[in-house]
């Protein structure tokens, strides 16, 4: 349960300039002449799916899907978030959804997290909730096989809706974990938005309404204020029920009906307003410094009117869009290339942050002291779109791009999971977001794509950049030496750009192969088959071994890994810098003729990519492609082998964007407490030092080169795993020609044990560092192990049960903390060990009480009888979780690689039902006696400066 990402404003545009462009759920358009359509014309309905409204107003929304199988994804969404809480109500709109779980009329207490947790679902993954500004939503998945599972879901969003009890104790116990959870998101960044967020929604009640609240508000306010929003809001015509799964359609409607439609309406309702974001015609500026801040960063947001989204006009408009900000985030791109790029990552995005406002964003993360130069560089490309447009070529890869982001979208329209449609049918019933259904999509953008050009393209700037509603953020740290630029430095960079003669963007695009010429063939000399888990395997002539499951549970989709023993535990500690950044640098190079910018432009409009990775004891490749690109991403695979790039520009320029965001690592307190973590945990051995600026002097390109290439010079010992959508007797050719054509000397090598060790005894170590009045505790036991499937099987069982205790003492006995985290990791290579991690945050002054409450939760588990119904909740997670594993690509993916890695028999894969069933309380038991040792642990606690 959480309030949703307020920082998002701050940060989901950055990382969209490294990934690219948003897409609605099933990408966007393209085809025929506008004359041929009205663009005026309402977009429909998508048939599948069944909308209803219950005579009380509330609205739902029905669909069968078959992905996953025997499971619904269920959704209460309430129109109402902290947008709409009076001034004694800061933060309680989260709040009440917290206490959605805390009891309600057929649920007492903690009964409806238990009830979940016993017929196998995770809290978290399967059972959540958020809060944002504009709307409460509740979350659901449940198995569709019993009856008496289903309706007992409906009859608890029922309870959501109308029955929560608002116990005076409960509200008091949840204090504590709300407190906790806003604790957890104070800091650099939660302080320099609330400076910032007052000027970008100036005069908006968004300025003041973050779902959060106020600490003071949380700790003190009177029970009746809680009962008051939830009468207020929490009404059927605010209400949506989304019931997308496994299930007969019939049924589910009549469950929906059964639950919700008694729930009488209300008479005298307080009206659900849209609040506005005000214009403005002056630049207004938000700037923000911050000692803990990690970066610098400049952005420019301009304010725009929402756009009606219901048409096929609209919906070609947003294509237009889409076009605009995919071909200048590739610009923005490519100057990252330069041996000086001018920020260490820039992006142009248009979004709807608000309910009432969309907003279109020009930002960069900077080097300090270089946000001029860096909010020129995002200026000049912008002004160099409006004085001479994208060219013609950029437009055309940018549309096969979009073409086949809807084609793939449309091939998995019978394999596509139920929670992407609830998440479309959520938007449809908060902002109208039209759900005409990827076929229609697909269609339309056929008729579409080919009626844009692109002078409306290019026009977009000029719609979307003027000096009216724009308000410029800056974010330093506050350090010696960095200066914040002032509002006049900031608006000369503007009048820089305008009298700048900017050039046309010269689109370079080769034209040669990926593969000048086919490798010789190789054959397969060996071919068997695993019958029971449809896996093919063989040994091709030089070495290499491929191990192929075909799977039909996507359409669109073929996964792949590869791997080596050795890896960089064979290079000497004096080059481990240069080897763990070896594939780094070879990415960034890119492949044969082709440097990173030709490559990316080669591979517009496929479905493919393939990753190279060196780790301590492997080294191997990593990708994926539609089957449509499947011999793209051999052709890749050979590259790698074969003809990897070293290119001096992009290594100093690699060089440079890492150490400007290692600048002000060591600003974040959470840095530190990691720091410490990791060197202690290695016995501060040489290569587990931090990264850091020193470190990165370490970088050579040179060495870098020689260790990839010695890394893949012999495929011999590699081992290939498929997994997807193919034909083995298709994979054959590709397999002989691509891999078979590997080069190889069949050396004998593996990996070598560098003698990191953990520490031994109780070492306890104390990190001061933070301003905010939060400390975070982690606790690690470490230790030999015997690896094998029974033991690993045990510790992560008696792993589960504890994760329950922690969870119910800390959280919701105590209110102690948002949450705790525990994982587990076990290792036969380099030698036999495991480690189980306990990680929480909390107030300062209750590291110690908490702290002794999971060692109390330690004992119990050893000592004391520990009740059945926790071994049955582990037991049908278990079941639950792997009935979905088994029919995922990656699940696959990974399981044979482990196998594989370990020289394991993959048949003992289907021997998971029998670990199961003979999970025993005594088993548990058993693993905690051996595997927390009172003797062996690290603890580490951060506290902030002064404590």
């Amino acid at each position: 349960m959480s309030q949703k990402n307020y920082v998002l404003f701050f940060t989901l545009f950055f990382v969209l300039s490294v990934n690219g462009t948003i897409h609605k759920l099933h990408g966007q358009v393209q085809s025929s002449k506008t004359s041929s359509l009205d663009l005026d014309q309402k977009l429909p309905l998508d048939p599948k799916i069944t909308v209803g409204k219950l005579d009380n107003g509330l609205k739902y929304y029905i669909r069968v899907n078959h992905k996953p199988e025997k499971r619904a994804e269920l959704r209460l969404v309430v129109n109402a978030g902290s947008i709409l809480e009076d001034e004694d109500q800061l933060g309680l709109a989260h709040f009440v959804e917290h206490l959605a779980f805390n009891g309600t009329k057929n649920f007492a207490k903690q009964e409806i997290v238990n009830y979940l947790e016993s017929i196998g679902m995770r809290f978290g993954p399967d059972i959540n909730a958020y809060t944002s500004f504009d709307e409460t939503v509740y979350m659901l998945q449940v198995p569709t096989d019993s009856a008496e599972i289903v309706e007992k879901a409906f009859q608890i969003l029922e309870d959501w809706a109308r029955n929560m009890s608002f116990e005076e104790e409960e509200i008091d116990k949840e204090r504590g974990v709300v407190i906790e959870e806003w604790r957890l998101g104070r800091g650099a960044e939660a302080r320099m938005r609330d400076k910032q967020f007052p000027i970008l929604f100036k005069d908006s009640r968004y300025a003041e309404r973050l779902p959060i609240g106020k600490k003071e508000i949380l700790e003190s306010a009177d029970y009746d204020i809680f009962r008051r929003f939830y009468q207020d809001w929490y009404r059927p015509e605010l209400m949506a029920v989304v019931a997308i799964g496994d299930f007969d359609k019939s049924w589910i409607e009549k469950l929906i009906k059964k639950h919700f439609s008694h729930i009488p309406g209300t008479i005298k309702a307080r009206e659900r307003k849209i609040f506005p974001v005000p214009d403005h015609e002056e630049t207004l500026f938000a700037m923000a410094t911050d000692p803990e801040a990690t970066g610098s960063r400049v952005s420019i947001y301009f304010k725009l009117d929402v756009e009606e989204q219901a048409t096929i006009g609209a919906y070609r408009q947003l294509i237009i869009e889409l076009l605009y900000n995919g071909m200048l985030n590739k610009r923005l791109n490519e100057l990252l290339r330069k041996p000086e790029p001018p920020f260490l990552f820039g992006f142009s995005n248009k979004g709807r942050m608000v309910r009432s406002k969309e907003f279109y964003i020009l930002g960069a993360a900077v080097r300090d002291n270089d946000m001029e130069r860096g909010l020129e560089a995002l200026l000049t490309e912008a002004l160099r779109v409006k004085q001479h447009g994208f060219t013609q070529s950029e437009l055309d890869r940018q549309i096969a791009d979009m073409l086949r982001g809807i084609e793939r979208a449309y091939n998995e329209r019978d394999k596509s999971e139920s929670g992407q449609y609830a998440a479309e049918y959520i938007r449809n019933f908060l902002i109208h977001e039209p759900i005409p259904g990827v076929e229609y999509e697909f269609e339309l953008y056929k008729k579409l794509m080919p009626t844009i050009h692109l002078q409306e393209v290019n026009h977009l700037v000029s719609k979307w950049i003027s000096e009216i509603n724009r308000v410029i953020l800056v974010n330093t740290p506050e350090k010696e030496g960095v200066m914040l630029p002032t509002e006049e430095d900031l608006l000369a960079v503007f009048d820089v750009v305008n009298k700048k003669d900017i050039l046309a963007y010269e689109d370079l695009v080769s034209d040669l192969p990926l593969v000048k010429a086919l490798p010789s063939p190789g054959e397969i000399a060996e071919e068997k088959e695993i019958k029971e888990l449809e896996i093919t395997e063989w040994l091709l002539s030089n070495g290499v071994r491929v191990v192929l499951k075909p799977t039909d549970f996507k359409n669109d989709q073929i996964l792949f890994r590869a791997m080596s023993p050795g890896g960089h535990s064979l290079v000497s500690d004096e080059d481990f810098v240069a080897a763990v950044t070896a594939t780094s640098l070879i990415g960034e190079g890119g492949l044969s003729d082709f440097d990173r910018i030709e490559l990316q432009k080669k591979l517009a409009g496929k479905v493919v990519s393939v990753s190279p990775w060196i780790n301590s004891l492997q080294e191997g490749l990593s990708g994926s492609a539609s089957p449509k690109d499947v011999e793209t991403m051999f052709q890749l695979i050979y590259l790698f082998f074969t003809s990897p790039r070293k290119d001096s520009t992009a290594f100093v320029s690699f060089q440079t964007r890492i150490k400007g965001f290692l600048e002000n690592r060591h600003a974040n307190p959470q840095t530190a407490f990691s720091d410490t973590v990791q060197v202690t945990m290695s016995q501060y051995h040489h290569r587990t030092r931090p990264w850091s600026e020193e470190l990165l002097d370490e970088m050579d390109l040179q060495k870098s080169f020689h260790i990839y290439q010695d890394r893949f010079a012999d495929a011999s010992d590699f081992t290939f795993i498929f997994v997807g959508n193919f034909e083995i007797e298709k994979f054959r050719v590709l397999v002989q020609n691509y891999l078979g054509g590997l080069p190889t000397s069949s050396r004998n090598e593996s990996w070598k044990d560098v003698g990191i060790r953990y520490p031994e005894g109780v070492i306890e170590k104390s990190v001061k560092k933070g301003l905010e009045p939060k400390s975070q505790v982690r606790i690690i036991f470490t230790g030999p192990f015997t690896w094998n499937s029974q033991n690993r099987y045990n510790i992560e069982s008696m792993k589960s049960v504890l994760r329950i205790k922690l969870r119910e003492s800390l959280r919701e006995e105590k209110g102690g903390t948002y949450g705790v985290g525990i994982s587990v990791s076990t290792w036969r290579f380099p030698y036999e060990r495991y480690s189980i991690t306990i990680n929480f945050g909390c107030a300062p002054e209750r590291v110690e009480e908490l702290t002794n409450t999971v060692f109390e939760q330690i004992d119990s588990l050893k000592t004391d009888d520990i009740d059945y119904s926790y071994l049955s909740k582990v037991r049908e997670m278990q079941r639950r979780k792997r009935e979905t594993d088994l029919k995922e690509n990656g699940f696959w993916l990974n399981i044979l690689q482990s196998y594989y890695y370990h020289e394991k028999d993959p048949l003992i894969i289907l021997e998971y039902d029998k670990l199961l069933e003979s999970l025993s309380l005594e088993a548990i038991k058993n693993a905690a006696h051996k595997y927390f040792n009172l003797d062996n642990y690290v603890k580490v606690v951060l506290y902030p400066e002064g404590s």
